[in-house]
């Protein structure tokens, strides 16, 4: 339930954001990383050769694959970048929870939320500068 809820609470941000995937995919995201980390903690308990990390690392693995669909190119634009990488922190907070660790999920969860939001103000104000002084000839201002 807590990896769900963080998870949507990202998806939420993109959806206010216009952006794709929905909050139902960061919600799915989140909680299916939890699972496949309670999964690892407790191969460990079950077995004292099981390994964490090996399915720790998969994880991983597998959201960089999902994260590169969200990844577009048209002639001298990259978007989707954003959305990747909120993708990864999202799978990661889902391990975390996944490790009984709510504590850090939940601080990266609002690092993530206010880091997003702080840096795209920034992002912007720093785009119309720049085509201001014309080193850019584009008028979107959002990497993603």
């Amino acid at each position: 339930i807590v990896a769900g809820a963080l998870g949507t609470l990202i998806g939420l941000e993109r959806d206010l954001s216009g952006k794709d995937p929905s909050l139902r995919t960061f919600a799915l995201i989140c909680m299916a990383s939890c699972l496949f980390s309670i999964i690892s903690r407790d191969s460990v308990i079950n077995s004292p050769a099981g390994d964490p990390s090996r399915i720790a690392a998969q994880i991983v693995t597998g959201i960089g694959f999902i994260g590169a669909g969200a990844i577009f190119k048209s002639r001298k634009r990259v978007s989707g970048l954003t959305t990747a990488a909120l993708m990864w922190i999202t799978a990661a907070i889902g391990m975390v929870v996944g490790f009984r660790r709510g504590d850090l999920a939940l601080a990266a969860t609002i690092l993530a939320l206010v880091f997003n939001f702080l840096l795209h103000k920034v992002h912007s104000a720093t785009h119309r500068i720049r085509m201001a002084r014309g080193l850019i000839s584009e008028s979107s201002d959002d990497e993603d």
